[in-house]
């Protein structure tokens, strides 16, 4: 009957890989929204005078990004836990490499924005479906483990990709830049296809609007996922904020190059590595509530000094250090908090991937969106979204998650 639960044919035996390729593709997944995000933000002020517009409209080719971006994963997550992961990824893929030639062939902003919107509509699938495989092949320590791994693997793609962006603005021109994620993509489906594919194997939900909803309500309604994920929303909401917030804060305010920009993306790298590889001790040593509750201390702490020394001292040297105190922070907090969220709900990992993704990425709209608006000081209107963000994570989480 269409309304009941169905199973699937067991799974074909398949070709047994290393454990590291499986992290490696799972992190590719989830690098397809930042990377597409990250790699423009040294040229957004090229762009800008490239389509005859200003640089605050220029940045809402990143608002709308992160709005389908989230909107998406909410009918994504559903679909993969009925039809299963693999040709919503491969759909997704695909869709995200028309959408990235779409923006690069775009000649005013109108047509940049329906670009960005319809690579975020294939992004949106490769990145809900990155956590939502990991749930189907971890639990437990082993999932807040390989979601560590992914983050540290992921965060070379949004770190390096700024970097690399620069460099193909001076040397190629913006437009290079979508012809280089589009093949990312590209590759990204050749490998998944190849070497991972199926992951789903359990009992398929049904694809009805209602049940869905009922899930979505449930999901929202339990402590257990409701206040780890919103506290990961919280502060992965923050991080976009910086990234956004980079290009006029050291460009315009601090006369840095494109490259320097670059410079600092990458800088950021070893710090989230760092964060990783702690997150996962701890969590083995500690469990997950302790190391999630100092992470969020530290992100706290971090966001308030930004904030006094934008009104203080605005210099470069003194926000370094707080902003790597965030990073530590927030790699600490993203991958176990989401552990946190989706460990309870193995059976639809899908649902619950899709709305903790749709939290993070509605957090990152509007974290991007204060940043640009709040202040005409970018270093000021960062450390008020910063600050706001972090202490109502913890304040959240003080209030404890269930078990």
């Amino acid at each position: 009957m269409a309304d009941q639960c169905e199973a699937i044919e067991p799974a074909r035996p398949s070709v047994r890989i290393p454990s590291a390729l499986p992290i490696a593709i799972l992190s590719l997944l989830a690098a397809m929204g930042t990377l597409a995000t990250n790699i423009l933000l040294p040229s957004l002020p090229q762009i800008a005078i490239s389509l005859n517009v200003t640089s605050a409209a220029v940045t809402s080719a990143i608002t709308i990004f992160l709005t389908v971006f989230g909107l998406g994963q909410l009918v994504v997550g559903p679909l993969s836990d009925r039809y299963g992961r693999r040709w919503p990824v491969l759909i997704g893929f695909a869709v995200f490499f028309g959408g990235s030639i779409w923006c690069g062939l775009a000649n005013d902003l109108p047509n940049l924005l329906v670009g960005r919107a319809v690579q975020a509509a294939g992004a949106c699938a490769t990145s809900v479906l990155s956590r939502a495989v990991a749930r189907d092949m971890f639990s437990g320590a082993a999932l807040a483990r390989a979601l560590a791994l992914m983050m540290i693997a992921m965060s070379a793609a949004p770190g390096f990709s700024p970097l690399l962006g620069g460099a193909l603005d001076h040397i190629f021109g913006w437009r290079s830049e979508f012809a280089l994620v589009a093949a990312f993509a590209a590759v990204g489906a050749v490998a998944y296809g190849v070497l991972l594919g199926e992951t789903h194997h359990s009992i398929r939900a049904p694809l009805n609007p209602v049940a869905i909803a009922k899930i979505y309500r449930g999901l929202v309604g339990d402590r257990r996922f409701a206040i780890p994920a919103a506290t990961s929303s919280l502060i992965i909401g923050g991080l976009f904020s910086m990234f956004s917030a980079a290009p006029r804060l050291f460009i315009e305010a601090l006369h840095f190059t494109p490259i320097q920009l670059g410079l600092f993306f990458a800088g950021t790298v070893f710090i989230v590595f760092a964060a990783g590889v702690l997150a996962t001790r701890l969590a083995a040593r500690y469990g997950l509530d302790g190391p999630i509750r100092a992470g969020l201390c530290a992100t706290a702490a971090s966001s308030l000094a930004i904030l006094v020394i934008s009104m203080v001292n605005p210099t470069f040297l003194p926000f370094l250090g707080a902003m790597s105190v965030f990073l530590l922070g927030m790699g600490i907090v993203g991958p176990l908090a989401t552990a946190r969220a989706l460990s309870p709900f193995g059976d639809k990992a899908g649902a619950a991937s899709a709305l903790l993704g749709f939290w993070q990425m509605m957090n990152a709209a509007i974290g991007v969106w204060l940043a640009a608006t709040a202040s005409h000081e970018a270093m000021l209107a960062l450390g008020v979204v910063l600050s706001a963000f972090s202490l109502l994570a913890l304040g959240l989480y003080a209030r404890g998650p269930g078990s």
